[in-house]
């Protein structure tokens, strides 16, 4: 058996068939609800328990593996397979019976070792196999399969069974990237319950009786949910395997590096795998404080982006491919020959840390420039996320309430849904939801407060405001004040920008009442990768690295650095303005596409055909680094070591597994260069020196020393500020004082356009699928775009004469577009959503003027 006996497993972080997690769960010993412990004896040695912690659990965390196939330590027990039968004393003699629904009481005595519990484990093996197919040798579970271990370690060793074993078809495609083989399955319920109670999407199901019973989906049903490549990788046997895995490698074929995910900011910890250094695996590690093991399929299988044939592998300067000596050359030349203030960085989001800072520094301290934004314009500011209190997502499921001030989780931050729906399914979280159209979690929500878009600072007053209040923003009173006692005791707010077709600043505003008038904490709901990583290292106009203000730090980096600007810069939104109207000479992109990304494409459009240079750092072609003079390639995630930042501020590892394709830089090197090139250098020259430097200059990371991040205690990252900073040795700087952290507060609400005689206000958000490049450089991903659909409220179309599925027109000043029109009670009258980026025309992004609060559309027949 491939892996070895499975009396030889060790758990590992994995979170697959057969491991159980790192780290406490809410039943396990650590855990702050249960103090006190009892003593069980198994196999004749005590070991101390939680009351109520499961003994299959208890078992393995003290060494002694049972057996099974139904249990999985993230999902409740439902004791079907039967594999982790154990004797057990009572009052009334010894039983038999399953640890995974046996919970821990003083005084027990188990025996798993006993000959009638190894008959018992023989025959449920002999039962498993008698219809299971000989297909370990083309099975892509084949050595890495809890059936082959066991029945290596506690199996019979033959079968007593030579009747014909049952055939199906094989393999069902359920999905795009899932296959079902039902004669390998062994029926443990674990495909079912994950679909059904951890993801909330049961498509998945058994079906028929007896010997017949098989788990498959139904007709016209497909398998369409956004998490089911959890269910292939928690699946003890080969009955589900994954498409973009199927036939591709072996486990003994298989090099693994642990690291962390950087398709969203939710930061889940995974493990890497690669062969004949080929990307060819991502699973996901059961992290306590991120993903508890699981993953959404696009962190999964955009591997396959990476891997694509059409990464960019040399520098080149206007279309000729040159060396790298020759492309920075350029580009310092370029940047020499123009006015700092006429050089402008957009991008970064997508980096890990080390590369912020070093382009941080790259503009402040040699260019000499402070428009440099790692935001599309398509996030909040960054006075607002930096300088109100941060909660972290275990902090946000156990809060008396959450408030929802933030886009689909379900769509843009996957995981934290899975998690905050686990708070609500099983600890009875509270959950107000103020958004501008229905989300995945709307029917989850205790409140749901539909308003209309751009008044999120309206109802934020409304919420926090003394005694009655009227209707306000469109919404009763009684929706109000039923929200309203629910903002008491432990409350956290989750903050993003919930439409590109209005500023982040009315968020901002929202977030700036409910910080002054609660005790409340937030976390950020910003959607690309390392987004508050790049915050925090400063690439944002105004923000210094360790979230210290550009007024209140610049002297300190100035002694730090040697140089640093004292101006506040531009932003995206204003950079791109300057462009357009012929004030930037140098624009750089660093793995940045404004035309897809930003929420103007008439805007970025302009902008990138009016720059004289732009300098494209980038992994894949794109629409806005076409109109590059010079493109530097970068390498990708995986292919460079490092560190990131998640939505809760903590920083974990990349680890890096393949070789990038040609000469690929890693972007703080091809900083460090340039740098050099201008006639200067950033005084770093690894990766080791540049987090020294960070923990030596940055307020917010001091004590997060390499050797804090590379500890185990630290496996799962740190969260800054550390709180075992005061006790950790670090670098220290002798001068100056140190800067004090961002604050933000209530700024004046910005005035809104008025809504025009049967207009609406468009509400535009993303989906998990879309025309990005991940999902359109990865084949199994990019079939998985949904048609691009308006959302309504039946009274719009009824006043057009129009049914639910007809044609409609929209158009403003900006834009004209027929699309389709789905009638929904839940949006807002006032409202009418359509997603951004599903289309290679842009979609909303043509109706959408950035210099605008909202923007307002007309709903006509077309």
């Amino acid at each position: 058996a491939g892996a070895g006996a499975a009396g030889a497993i060790r758990p590992h972080r994995v979170a697959q068939s057969m491991t159980s997690p790192a780290t406490p769960t809410p039943d396990t010993p650590d855990s702050p609800e249960l103090k006190a412990t009892v003593t069980v004896s198994i196999d004749g040695t005590e070991i101390e328990a939680q009351p109520n912690e499961l003994l299959i659990a208890a078992a393995e965390r003290t060494g002694t593996y049972i057996p099974r196939f139904c249990y999985h330590s993230r999902m409740k027990p439902v004791g079907m397979c039967r594999m982790c039968l154990v004797n057990v004393e009572g009052p009334r003699g010894t039983s038999m019976q399953a640890s995974c629904m046996l919970t821990c009481s003083e005084g027990m005595t188990v025996d798993t070792k006993a000959p009638d519990v190894k008959k018992a484990q023989d025959g449920v093996l002999e039962f498993l196999l008698a219809n299971h197919p000989l297909d370990c040798p083309v099975c892509d579970k084949g050595g890495e399969c809890p059936l082959q271990d066991q029945t290596l370690a506690f199996g019979p060793g033959e079968t007593r069974y030579v009747e014909e074993k049952r055939h199906f078809e094989k393999p069902i495609e359920i999905s795009p990237l899932v296959q079902l083989d039902r004669e390998r399955c062994v029926l443990c319920d674990r495909c079912t319950r994950f679909s059904k109670d951890v993801a909330d999407d049961p498509l998945i199901h058994f079906q028929s009786r007896g010997n017949t019973t098989e788990v498959n989906t139904f007709p016209d049903h497909p398998f369409s949910s956004y998490f089911s490549g959890n269910t292939v990788q928690i699946c003890p046997v080969g009955a589900l395997t994954a498409t973009p895995y199927r036939f591709k490698a072996r486990p003994w074929d298989l090099e693994q590096v642990e690291s962390t995910c950087t398709s969203c900011s939710v930061g889940c910890r995974v493990a890497v795998q690669s062969s004949d250094d080929k990307l060819t695996r991502y699973l996901g590690l059961d992290a306590e404080p991120t993903n508890h093991g699981w993953m959404c399929d696009k962190g999964r299988f955009d591997f396959e982006a990476l891997n694509s044939d059409s990464r960019f592998t040399d520098p080149r300067v206007d279309g000729a491919t040159v060396s790298w000596g020759e492309a920075l050359q350029r580009v310092a030349g370029e940047i020499n020959a123009s006015k700092p203030e006429r050089v402008a960085i957009i991008g970064g989001a997508r980096l890990a840390n080390e590369d912020q800072y070093a382009w941080a520094k790259l503009a402040r301290a040699v260019i000499g420039t402070d428009n440099i934004d790692a935001q599309l314009g398509d996030g909040l500011p960054a006075e607002a996320v930096l300088g109100v209190p941060r909660a972290s997502i275990d902090e946000a499921c156990a809060a008396d309430t959450v408030v929802l001030l933030a886009p689909d989780l379900k769509e843009e931050l996957p995981v934290l849904y899975l998690r905050l729906r686990e708070a609500v399914v099983d600890r009875g979280l509270n959950v107000v939801e103020i958004a501008p159209q229905p989300t995945s979690f709307t029917d989850l929500a205790e409140v749901h407060i539909g308003y209309r878009t751009g008044d999120a600072a309206a109802v934020a007053q409304a919420l926090t405001a003394k005694g009655n209040v009227p209707e306000v923003a469109g919404i009763d009173a009684a929706t109000v004040q039923s929200a309203r006692a629910l903002l008491s005791g432990n409350v956290v707010v989750i903050a993003g920008r919930q439409s590109l077709a209005e500023t982040g600043q009315g968020i901002a505003d929202a977030v700036g009442i409910l910080a002054k008038a609660s005790n409340a904490r937030f976390l950020p709901a910003l959607r690309r990768s390392n987004v508050l990583g790049a915050l925090d290292m400063g690439l944002a106009p105004g923000v210094l690295p360790g979230r210290v203000s550009l007024e209140d730090g610049s002297r300190w980096f100035e002694q730090g650095w040697g140089s640093c600007v004292s101006k506040k810069g531009l932003d995206t939104t204003a950079i791109l303005r300057a462009a357009s109207a012929g004030e930037i000479d140098v624009l750089m992109l660093i793995g940045a596409d404004p035309i897809a990304d930003f929420p103007d494409r008439e805007l970025a459009t302009a902008a990138l055909e009016r720059v004289a240079t732009i300098v494209a750092l980038d992994t894949h072609p794109n629409r806005s680094n076409t109109h590059a003079r010079v493109v530097l390639p970068a390498t990708a995630y995986a292919e460079r070591p490092g560190t990131t930042t998640n939505i809760e501020g903590r920083i974990t590892r990349l680890g890096q597994k393949v070789t990038a394709p040609g000469v690929a830089w890693p972007e703080w090197t091809v900083a460090a260069e340039l740098a050099t090139h201008l006639g200067s250098g950033l005084g770093v020259d690894t990766l080791e020196a540049i987090w020294n430097e960070i923990e030596t200059l940055a307020p917010s990371h001091r004590g997060i020393t390499t050797e804090v991040l590379e500890s185990k205690e630290h496996r799962d990252g740190v969260v800054a500020p550390f709180a075992g900073a005061a006790t950790t040795v670090g670098n220290q700087r002798p001068h100056g004082i140190v800067p004090p952290p961002i604050t933000y507060g209530v700024t004046d609400p910005h005035p809104l356009a008025p809504v025009e005689g049967y207009s609406v206000r468009l509400v535009s958000s993303r989906k998990l699928y879309d025309q990005g490049t991940l999902v359109q450089r990865s084949p199994h991903l990019a079939g998985l775009v949904a048609p691009s659909t308006l959302r309504v409220h039946p009274t719009t179309l009824s006043q057009l004469g129009v049914i639910s599925g007809g044609r409609v027109r929209l158009r403003n000043g900006r834009g004209d577009l027929v699309v389709d029109a789905i009638a929904d009670e839940r949006v807002p009258r006032t409202n009418a959503v359509l997603p951004f980026n599903l289309t290679e025309d842009g979609g909303a992004s043509v109706f959408i003027d950035a210099t605008q609060p909202v923007t307002n559309v007309r709903v006509e027949t077309p």
